[in-house]
C-alpha cells in the first residue's frame, strides 16, 4: 500500500478488523492549513451510489484530525452521515428538520461527534423526509439553511462547513446549494460516471443565476477506483477532461474498511486509519486544505 503521484494504491487483503480508539497522534498526517474564512461546501451527485456520504464524512473526520474546526450538516432524510459520526439520529431527535422547516437555531441542536474534539454534526432524522413538502410553504423557503448557518457562523466560527445531501436535487438540496460557496463533487470510476452530472451542472447554472452568484464546483473527486482495471482509468482520464483544474489528483479506491465503518459508528479514518482508503482521504483532505481557496458560504 503506498501514496504515489496523488494515487493510493489498492489494498491486496482487507481482513476484518476490530474499532481501536483513535487519536491525531496515531493518524499518518499532520496539522493540516487553515482557510482565511469558512470554506462552505456542499457534497452532491443526484447519481446514487458513487460514495457521496463516504466521501463527506471521511474528509471531515481528516480535517477535523488535522485540527482544523469543521461542522458537518446532514441534510440527508437516511442519516447516514450522522450514523458514519456516531451521532443519535433516531426519531425525536432534534436536528436539521428544526432548523429548517421551525427556525430553531443551529446552535441548539449541533452536537460533538466522537471522532474528533473539533468536530460537530448538526444530525437528521427520518423527519426531514417530510421537509421537501412543508417547505413548499414556507417563505423563504430556498434561504432556511443559509439564514440558520449565518447565524451560526457569527457566534461559532469554523474552519469548515460540509453538507451532506440527499440524492436528489430537492428543496433540500437546493437549501445546502444556496447556503454553500463551493460543490464538491463525487464521482463513481464506474460505466455512466457522468450520469446526472450535466443535470447538476444544469441546477447549479440556475442556482447561480437565481439565488447564489458565489456558487462554483471547487472540487471533483473520484471514487471507488480499481487500478487493475482499463475502465477506472478511462473514467478518470474522461472526467479529468471535463473537469481540468476541479478534479483532484488523489483518486480514493474501492476499500472494504470504508464500507464496514459506518455499522461501528464510525468513519474510516478511524475505523481502519492505516487501509488504503482512509489514506486516501486523508490525503484528498490535505489537497483541498492545500488548494487554499479563501471562499465561505455564510461566514
Amino acid at each position: 500500500m503506498s501514496i504515489e503521484n496523488g494515487t493510493v494504491s489498492r489494498e491486496t487483503s482487507d481482513p476484518v478488523a476490530t474499532p481501536q480508539p483513535v487519536s491525531r497522534e496515531t493518524l499518518p498526517w499532520d496539522a493540516m492549513p487553515a482557510p482565511d474564512q469558512t470554506r462552505v461546501m456542499v457534497v452532491v451527485n443526484q447519481k446514487g451510489g458513487v460514495g457521496k456520504t463516504t466521501t463527506a464524512v471521511n474528509l471531515a473526520a481528516a480535517l477535523a484530525m488535522g485540527g482544523l474546526q469543521v461542522l458537518v450538516i446532514d441534510m440527508d432524510p437516511q442519516g447516514n452521515a450522522s450514523t458514519a459520526l456516531g451521532v443519535d439520529h433516531r426519531p425525536g431527535v432534534r436536528g436539521t428538520y428544526e432548523v429548517v422547516i421551525e427556525g430553531d437555531q443551529m446552535a441548539w441542536h449541533v452536537v460533538q461527534s466522537p471522532e474528533a474534539p473539533t468536530m460537530r454534526v448538526l444530525p437528521a432524522t427520518v423527519d426531514l423526509a417530510a421537509a421537501e413538502i412543508e417547505l413548499v410553504a414556507v417563505p423563504g423557503r430556498e434561504h432556511r439553511l443559509l439564514d440558520a448557518l449565518a447565524v451560526y457562523l457569527k457566534e461559532k466560527p469554523h474552519d469548515y462547513v460540509i453538507i451532506d445531501c440527499p440524492p436528489s436535487l430537492g428543496l433540500l438540496t437546493l437549501n445546502a446549494l444556496v447556503a454553500a460557496r463551493e460543490i464538491l463533487i463525487p464521482i463513481q470510476c464506474e460505466y455512466y460516471a457522468l450520469e446526472g452530472v450535466s443535470q447538476l451542472t444544469r441546477t447549479i447554472d440556475l442556482v447561480k443565476g437565481n439565488l447564489n452568484d458565489d456558487l462554483c464546483v471547487s472540487t471533483v473527486i473520484l471514487t471507488m477506483h480499481d487500478s487493475r482495471t482499463r475502465l477506472s482509468t478511462q473514467v478518470g482520464d474522461e472526467v479529468r477532461h471535463y473537469f481540468p483544474n476541479e478534479t483532484l489528483k488523489t483518486v480514493i479506491p474501492r476499500s472494504v474498511r470504508l464500507s464496514e465503518a459506518p455499522s461501528y459508528g464510525q468513519t474510516g479514518i478511524t475505523y481502519s486509519p492505516g487501509s488504503s482508503g482512509s489514506l486516501a482521504y486523508a490525503e484528498a483532505a490535505r489537497e483541498i486544505a492545500n488548494r487554499g481557496r479563501t471562499v465561505g458560504g455564510a461566514a
